[in-house]
């Protein structure tokens, strides 16, 4: 690991001023699970880390008329123990149990869990995000691309969004608060997430002197939620494909749903074809397929991971199954 300086401030304002104008020069330090695997790497070499672990108010969970909001320190345990984000939320709290790791869970936070870097072994290898070689050529397409993505791949980006969260948030209408020495923006959690085009850009639309502060959950009376995962084993592992589903009945009937795929795209991916399959209809069996069967009608597997597709489709039904029920 690269030497690097440490900075642990007490306030978002102190952090803030530590930071630096381009990528490279600071890190934010939250609760180190990935980062610290990344220098580890040699994929990132900060000049310094700004630890946020000393800035009380990036930890509070607090309920107001506009929603929940979460301090983006707020730990994956944190969010499961508690008792509001349980009862109001079981997508979301589905999702944070797929973290398996009890170390990760206590450490990782919900912040962290949004901005992770992707998983794909050509980027943990020093490849890039778009995964090119030394004369800029394509590695994905003909190399090993089992578990890449099927879905908005069509573009230079090929690997998967790794966020366990995401999904559930983006079918809960979530927002996020993002901190500069400029002021706050808003952003929802959906378009936080980007696929880059050009090796300079990142995956998500944080900048090098921001701060990722907190997430609001707007209120979700009358929401039938759930979120599925397929995965290979139940010891710690990132799902193979998830999806998180948001339900608005009337009456027996769907009025308006919400499909978001995981971990089958370079961002969660939001299915506008899922929904309007839904829409005007009772969750059954039948409609629950023609929803699953939907999301994935757009999907183009790569020659190793066809298996996705199927996979991915048990997710949407099954999670919407498991909505209905609810």
């Amino acid at each position: 690991m690269q030497a690097f300086e440490y900075a642990n401030p007490k306030s978002t304002k102190e952090a803030l001023s530590l930071l630096g104008s381009q990528w490279g020069e600071a890190d934010i330090l939250a609760g180190g699970t990935d980062l610290l695997s990344l220098m580890k790497d040699y994929i990132h070499t900060p000049r310094r880390l700004v630890s946020l672990s000393g800035i009380k108010e990036l930890r509070a969970v607090r309920s107001a008329a506009d929603g929940v909001h979460l301090g983006a320190l707020v730990t994956l345990e944190e969010l499961l123990e508690h008792a509001v984000i349980r009862k109001q939320f079981p997508s979301l709290v589905q999702a944070a149990r797929g973290v398996t790791s009890p170390q990760i869970r206590a450490m990782g936070t919900v912040g962290g869990d949004l901005c992770q870097r992707p998983r794909c072994w050509y980027f943990r290898k020093g490849f890039g995000l778009l995964a090119r070689d030394s004369r800029g050529r394509e590695l994905v397409t003909n190399g090993e691309n089992r578990y890449h993505a099927i879905l908005g791949n069509r573009g230079p980006a090929k690997f998967v969004s790794a966020s366990s969260l995401a999904p559930a948030l983006i079918s809960l209408g979530a927002k996020l608060t993002i901190a500069s020495a400029s002021g706050n923006r808003t952003v929802e959690v959906e378009k936080f997430f980007l696929s880059p085009t050009d090796p300079a850009s990142r995956e998500v639309d944080l900048k090098s002197n921001e701060i990722l502060t907190e997430i609001l959950i707007p209120p979700s009376a009358g929401v039938k939620g759930a979120t599925y995962e397929v995965r290979q084993k139940e010891a710690l592992d990132w799902p193979l494909a998830t999806a998180s589903v948001a339900l608005k009945m009337k009456g027996a009937s769907v009025d308006s749903a919400k499909v978001v795929l995981g971990h089958v795209a370079p961002t969660p991916w939001n299915s506008a074809e899922a929904a309007r399959a839904l829409a005007g209809k009772p969750v059954s069996e039948a409609t629950a397929q023609a929803a699953a069967d939907a999301a994935l009608a757009e999907a183009s597997p790569l020659s190793q991971n066809r298996y996705k597709v199927q996979l991915a489709k048990v997710a949407v039904k099954r999670a919407l199954l498991a909505a209905g029920r609810a």
